[in-house]
């Protein structure tokens, strides 16, 4: 299962998409074989910070509306962060979330807090 290895990358630090900028992110869209949306990345500054945002929702405001580009660009940026899929049967009101979502999401802020907080804190925080 990709977040458990990824799980295990998170605890030695392994993290280098949160160091990717807008570019980085548009060359690694265009590895996955969508050249044509590197500028919808570049023009809105998705940086590796900002993946965890970007799902089937939020691709449309991005300039991505093709259903099945969604659909794999989705699932390879979930893949990417180790985040596993929200089960469509639970209430969208309260979703489970795994710890790997809400480290990235505080990460995905900017500011010393953020780029000082490893996962390893995190998950200490988190089970105080």
């Amino acid at each position: 299962m990709p977040g458990n290895s990824f799980h295990g990358n998170m605890l030695k630090g392994n993290m280098e998409f949160l160091q990717w900028d807008c570019h980085d992110v548009a060359r690694w869209i265009e590895s996955l074989g969508f050249p044509q949306y590197k500028a919808c990345f570049t023009d809105n500054l998705i940086s590796g910070r900002k993946l965890i945002y970007v799902n089937c929702i939020y691709l449309p405001r991005l300039g991505v509306t093709d259903f099945k580009h969604m659909q794999v660009i989705s699932a390879c940026v979930r893949e990417l962060l180790g985040i596993t899929e929200t089960l469509w049967s639970r209430s969208i009101t309260d979703p489970p979330r795994d710890t790997v979502s809400l480290f990235l999401e505080k990460k995905s802020r900017s500011g010393e807090r953020a780029d000082s907080l490893t996962y390893q804190r995190f998950l200490r925080d988190m089970h105080r």
